[in-house]
């Protein structure tokens, strides 16, 4: 039955999108497009807007994916991801004499790096230290805020981001390509990572045990897989993956740093996470759906529209994130060791 209805759900995802791509096709390649309010909802602005927009939130939600498929619930999204934005600025403002390319690169490791620790860190307070995991994930987003307003100099300046990079003939297909092959370098291997997510997850040895640590870490523990170890390995990995989401912030979309930057994006992730049913591809569609409103948001603001306060613009993206969790929370099933400390038979990690 939930196989039957995952299938009706991805047809019916399946459809709107290609209604969109349709329209999109259509406002932006025909007199459609003189229309004001078709070029707010299909042209390529909003269609580049909204990519820009989803991809920290897809990062995030991969690194939630990951951290509660093996029974980790990770509230601290928004932490790592503060964290990994603030580190990849002092990196890139700490090597701005260096060849741009090579600055960037280290700005993206060491976003990497620190994420990795506070993922680290989450997993020590759950796992060793049996922290309740929602207390855990909440004392990182505080961590992560206060030492980023205390060590942040208003003066420094990081120099240059990611520029985009049009991949050859397939940069030229209308609109498509505008939107989906003209982009900077972290937006690809964000699309990549998601693909490499799903295949790892669901068809290989490492998937299927990092699931059945999520699922049944007992039967898990009596085939001999170390559920806890697997539960550090993920969550570190999760980490990782929102300090790149705070790394892009800086490094390719803003090109700066400023105090809480990230704005809910990392709770944002985590609807994505849940309204996708803790599946890549899902999620990454939820995220993009988020994306689009922000898209929308700033639209909106563009075209001049007065008729509406400008605070109930601004308002679009969290109000469509909490219809949707709300609306299908109570639909999805997340995995059944979710947040339960496990505990081998010896009692020792």
């Amino acid at each position: 039955m939930g196989k039957q209805r995952y299938r009706i759900t991805s047809y019916i995802i399946g459809g709107i999108l290609l209604v969109f791509l349709v329209m999109a096709l259509l406002v932006n390649t025909t007199s459609l497009g003189e229309n004001t309010w078709l070029r707010v909802f299909f042209g390529v602005s909003a269609l580049n807007f909204t990519l820009r927009a989803s991809v920290p939130l897809i990062l995030g939600a991969m690194s939630g994916i990951l951290c509660e498929r093996t029974g980790i619930i990770n509230i601290g999204i928004e932490g790592m991801m503060l964290a990994g934005a603030f580190a990849a600025f002092v990196a890139k403002t700490s090597t701005n004499h260096w060849p741009l390319m090579s600055s960037l690169l280290f700005g993206v490791a060491v976003a990497l790096a620190v994420g990795g620790v506070m993922g680290w860190l989450h997993a020590v307070f759950s796992i060793r230290y049996r922290m309740d995991q929602i207390i855990s994930g909440t004392v990182l987003i505080i961590l992560a805020a206060g030492i980023s307003a205390y060590l942040f100099d208003r003066n420094a300046v990081a120099e240059g981001k990611f520029g985009a990079i049009a991949l050859p003939g397939l940069s030229q297909i209308p609109v498509v390509g505008e939107v989906l092959f003209t982009n900077p370098p972290l937006t690809y291997t964000t699309l990549i990572l998601v693909v490499v997510i799903h295949i790892a997850l669901f068809y290989t040895k490492w998937g299927l045990r990092s699931r059945a640590c999520g699922e049944h870490p007992r039967a898990a523990d009596t085939v001999g897989i170390n559920v806890n170890r697997f539960r550090y390995m993920n969550t570190i990995i999760g980490g990782m993956l929102a300090g790149l989401a705070g790394g892009f912030l800086v490094l390719e979309a803003v090109g700066q740093f400023q105090e809480g930057m990230t704005a809910g994006r990392g709770f944002i992730s985590l609807a994505a996470m849940i309204f996708g049913n803790w599946m890549p591809f899902g999620a990454m569609g939820a995220a993009l759906l988020f994306g689009y409103t922000q898209a929308l948001q700033n639209e909106l603001l563009l075209a001049g529209v007065t008729t509406v306060p400008r605070q109930f613009v601004s308002m679009i993206p969290y109000v469509v994130t909490i219809v949707a969790v709300s609306g299908f929370v109570g639909r999805v099933r997340p995995p059944a060791a979710e947040g339960k400390v496990y505990e081998t038979e010896g009692g020792s990690e």
